[in-house]
This record gives C-alpha cells, sequence and structure tokens, in this order.
C-alpha cells in the first residue's frame, strides 16, 4: 500500500530540514490506515516500532512516497515494514530517506488485546 505526502513549510526544523516528528507521525498514521485497510471494524493501538532509521535529509517541497507492506501478523498483532522515498521538486528521481516497522495490537473497546480475524 502506497501514501504520498508533501513536506511543507510548516513541516521543517531550525536547519531547513524535514523535522523527524512528522516523519515519525506520518509513518504511525500511514501502518494504522494499512492496518484498517486489512482488518476492517478492528480496533488498534501502536504498540512498537524499531530503530527509527533516517537516511538522508529531506527539504521543503519533497515529494514523500510510504510504502507500507505487511511484514508478520501474530496472535493479536499485526507488522508493517514503512519504506519511504522522497524526491524533490526539482528533481526526477526518488532517494531512500527512512525505514522503520511499525507493530500494531488489536484491542476489545475497553481495551484489552484481542485475537486477530483473518486480514482482508
Amino acid at each position: 500500500m502506497q501514501f504520498k505526502t508533501l513536506v511543507r513549510q510548516e513541516h521543517l526544523n531550525q536547519h531547513g530540514n524535514l523535522f523527524g516528528g512528522y516523519m515519525l507521525l506520518w509513518v504511525d498514521e500511514f501502518a494504522y490506515l494499512a492496518a484498517i485497510e486489512d482488518y476492517p471494524c478492528v480496533c488498534f493501538v501502536t504498540r512498537a516500532m524499531e530503530a527509527a532509521s533516517f537516511t538522508q535529509s529531506v527539504k521543503l517541497g519533497a515529494v514523500l512516497t510510504f510504502t507500507v507492506t505487511r511484514k508478520k501478523i501474530g496472535n493479536t498483532s499485526v507488522t508493517y515494514d514503512v519504506d519511504v522515498t522522497a524526491r524533490d521538486v526539482s528533481a526526477c528521481e526518488s532517494y531512500p530517506a527512512f525505514h522503520t516497522s511499525v507493530t500494531l495490537c488489536a484491542i476489545t473497546k475497553d481495551g484489552r488485546k484481542t485475537p486477530l480475524p483473518k486480514p482482508v
């Protein structure tokens, strides 16, 4: 599954690069969206994020592509690899910018872990 976003002025840090917190927010959001597409009507919370690997700075105007791939299915959780590439506004080619894995846990309405159904 792929998602895209544009790096805008409000996403930049004091050095003029993408602030890492925005990357983490988008990664978490897009992993969650992948999970609810795979498991409709299941409530999820983020359980873990592996070591975040920022591989290259991202500048204003870059288009980010988030590729979210299901990596592992457990009894109550699912893990997605998230790879992010960036393409600068004036460039034709994309470059790797970030990688991590996100684990989401299925929960009941009262917050208890619950078994995952089969994915769609």
